[in-house]
């Protein structure tokens, strides 16, 4: 069934997304992160919606009559250089090469997105579009899990699909937390025009924090704890907020299990957390694969690469401060870096990892000021909350990446879109326009709005003869 209406839309899809790029570039989003061939079976499982759906977003940016003008900011020249540099790690990687490209292609799949989201979002409709598809990706699959957990007692385990970016369990919760600020800053803005989302945006809130509980990820728990703070923080009703997430955690207590209560407990004494060590062990590695490559880096999946991690392995000693308790690289299977930022510097080099905090940075302090510009300046009340929201996600993936090999993934190429896209459109758009009951000045060369006795005036005056009626 699923696949016949899929077929049936797909169509009017198609045509919709001719018309309006930013269409095309909200289901790009959609679909990279919703995985919709994982859905469906038969001939809609072959075909390859992503790929179809970004050429159509390519060539509706190509055909648009009305392309506005391109500004990438601090944060896309971040972004732009750091891609640049990932050229040349992948040029000379020193992990199989094949796998390298493979790897390099999928990035520029995603500085791709990011490029046409600066090139075609440019107002309000088209940001809340795009969010709006993140919530119906990331969302709507937190939705689904959170009820089959809640129906098995707390038994069932939330785990992404195989073979989609959000596979692993805890890359997903992140994802999760991600999209919590999104959900909140949707619900502000279209809980208040209908009932029905009003509800459907707070259920979703709730399904995401119980989907990260599902997930049993402690990276994800973290993310989720410092993210409440921070928007408790920011947050106008403090008390609603208390008691909401107080019957949240009175709810969600008896589906906890034994098990991740203890896994939470390890959190206060990672350094006796074998599991937590032996990704310690992966940032040594990959600190020390930047020291033997500081440029460059070893390139994508380096570390992973079994003859690198050897290798690597051999210079383990050498660095005595960086300490790893009692635990050694393994001696049979590579490892992930299980870090960002180690991720980054061990394929990029130091270089590459100065870059993409560059973007991480920048793209954080844009979104505050933002927020802190369109408050002083009188613009609408949304535009700040979303770029507070959209902070807060970077913030939340900034934290919660600490400990996952998740450095390139859509999401967050997004979210850097959009910033650009509040910072040099929105922003200034919303600050040209005269608040309410403000005065309209005047412009050289326009005629002028007559005050309201004036105008009054005018319509009780007689009117002058035309030349024919005088004539006559």
């Amino acid at each position: 069934m699923r696949d016949l209406f899929l077929l049936a839309v797909l169509p009017l899809m198609l045509y919709t997304m001719a018309q309006r790029p930013f269409i095309a570039v909200g289901m790009w989003v959609w679909t990279a992160l919703f995985f919709p061939n994982g859905w469906v079976y038969g001939a809609a499982g072959h075909i390859r919606y992503n790929l179809l759906f970004t050429a159509i977003a390519i060539l509706g940016y190509l055909f648009y009559k009305h392309k506005p003008k391109i500004e990438l900011g601090v944060i896309g020249s971040f972004v732009l250089l750091f891609f640049l540099w990932t050229i040349g790690s992948t040029a000379g990687t020193i992990g199989r090469p094949d796998l390298a490209l493979e790897y390099w292609i999928r990035f520029f799949k995603v500085v791709m997105l990011f490029v046409f989201v600066v090139l075609t979002i440019k107002d309000k409709l088209h940001v809340d579009f795009v969010l709006w598809c993140l919530m119906l990706s990331v969302g709507f699959y937190a939705d689904l899990e959170s009820l089959k957990f809640l129906a098995s007692g707390g038994g069932h385990k939330i785990v992404g699909m195989s073979g989609h970016v959000l596979g692993d369990r805890n890359e997903l919760s992140l994802a999760f937390v991600m999209i919590l600020p999104v959900a909140y800053y949707l619900l502000g803005e279209y809980g208040k025009r209908s009932r029905i989302l009003q509800l459907g945006l707070l259920g979703t809130m709730a399904a995401l924090v119980i989907a990260v509980i599902g997930t049993s990820s402690r990276g994800g728990f973290v993310a989720l704890a410092a993210l409440g703070v921070y928007m408790f923080i920011k947050s106008k009703r403090k008390v609603l907020a208390t008691v909401l997430v107080a019957i949240l955690v009175a709810g969600l207590t008896p589906y906890i299990s034994d098990e991740y209560t203890h896994r939470l407990d390890t959190i206060q004494t990672a350094d006796e957390d074998s599991s937590f060590m032996s990704r310690v062990v992966s940032w040594k590695l990959s600190f020390i694969l930047a020291t033997r490559h500081p440029f460059f880096g070893g390139g994508f999946k380096s570390l992973e690469y079994f003859p690198v991690w050897s290798s690597l392995s051999r210079d383990f000693f050498s660095y005595p401060w960086f300490y790893t308790g009692t635990l050694l690289p393994n001696p049979d299977v590579a490892r992930a870096a299980h870090s960002v930022y180690f991720q980054v510097l061990g394929e990029q080099g130091f270089v590459g990892l100065a870059l993409y905090l560059g973007c991480l940075i920048s793209a954080f302090f844009k979104a505050g000021s933002v927020a802190r510009r369109a408050r002083r300046g009188g613009a609408p009340e949304w535009l700040s909350t979303m770029a507070t929201m959209l902070q807060l996600s970077v913030f939340a993936f900034a934290l919660g990446g600490a400990a996952l090999s998740f450095a390139y993934v859509d999401l967050i190429f997004c979210l850097f879109g959009l910033i650009v896209v509040l910072e040099k459109r929105l922003l200034p758009a919303m600050l040209r326009q005269p608040a309410a009951g403000a005065p309209v000045l005047p412009v050289p060369g326009m005629p002028q709005p007559l005050a309201a006795k004036d105008a009054f005036a005018a319509a009780a005056r007689p009117l002058e003869p035309t030349r024919r009626e005088r004539r006559a």
